[in-house]
C-alpha cells in the first residue's frame, strides 16, 4: 500500500457470532469506518457531504478477528478514475493481516444522483495524499 491511511477499529460484543468471531459481515463496517474517516480527514469532506455509493465490495478473508483483537484498518486509492475510485484495504491485528478488501465508490451527483465527475479539488487531494500521478 502506498500512502497508509490507518484507523483502529474496537471488537464490541455485538460484533460476534456464536463462535465469539466478528461475523464476516461485520467486516465490512470495519472498511466503512476507515472509508469515511478518510474521506473526512484526507479528503476534507463532511460525513453529510459524502456524495459516493458503494459499487463494488470483496472481501478475502484469513483468520478471525475475536474479542481481545485490536483491529487496525489501513487503506489506500489504488485507482482512480474520472467519477470513480478504487480503495485496498487491509485489516491488522497485532501486525497481521488478517483480511483483505477492495472497493469501488461512485462519486455521484446529489441533485440527480446519477454518477458525476470527481470534483477537481477532491481528486488533487487525493492525487497527493496517495502520490498517484495526473490522469493524461
Amino acid at each position: 500500500m502506498s500512502a497508509e491511511f490507518t484507523v483502529d477499529v474496537p471488537v464490541r460484543y455485538r460484533d460476534l457470532d456464536p463462535l465469539d468471531h466478528v461475523n464476516h459481515a461485520v467486516y465490512a463496517s470495519y472498511l466503512e469506518v476507515a472509508r469515511t474517516a478518510y474521506l473526512e480527514e484526507v479528503v476534507g469532506l463532511d460525513p453529510e457531504g459524502i456524495s459516493f455509493v458503494l459499487a463494488n465490495l470483496e472481501i478475502s478473508y484469513e483468520r478471525p478477528i475475536t474479542m481481545g483483537d485490536d483491529p487496525t484498518v489501513a487503506l489506500s486509492v489504488s485507482r482512480l478514475g474520472d467519477s470513480s475510485c478504487t480503495m485496498a484495504y487491509e485489516i491488522r491485528v497485532d501486525g497481521d493481516v488478517v483480511a483483505t478488501a477492495e472497493t469501488t465508490m461512485v462519486h455521484v451527483d446529489p441533485e440527480t444522483r446519477r454518477p458525476s465527475s470527481i470534483p477537481e479539488a477532491m481528486t488533487r487531494r487525493i492525487r497527493e495524499y496517495e502520490g498517484l500521478e495526473a490522469a493524461a
